[in-house]
């Protein structure tokens, strides 16, 4: 069995990853993909420490992370599906629309 370090270290990378694409982006998308790895990273912390005491709550708490999860993939693919039927994009090609189109 694995030390629960093993687990927040792999936590904590997840969390920096994806910090540190939720401040460096400008996609909302990638944003939202980004923002997922932190939760993950989160629900993997709750996991870690219901094992660690024995206490089923941060299974609970894991298992509504990973339903908050759902629903935000939901989110972002209502959110593609309705670039494409307004641009008529039908090739992944067509997603650079997608793109922030600012130049800084």
């Amino acid at each position: 069995m694995l030390p629960v370090t093993h687990y927040l270290f792999l936590s904590f990378a997840l969390f920096f990853i994806g910090l540190t694409g939720l401040l460096t982006r400008r996609n909302m998308i990638v944003k939202l993909f980004s923002l997922e790895i932190i939760l993950n990273a989160a629900s993997i912390n709750f996991m870690a420490f219901a094992r660690l005491y024995g206490d089923a709550a941060g299974q609970v708490f894991s298992m509504l992370v990973v339903v908050m999860l759902a629903l935000e993939l939901l989110v972002v693919l209502v959110i593609i599906a309705a670039v494409c039927s307004r641009w008529k994009c039908a090739t992944p090609d067509d997603g650079k629309y997608l793109t922030s189109q600012l130049d800084y």
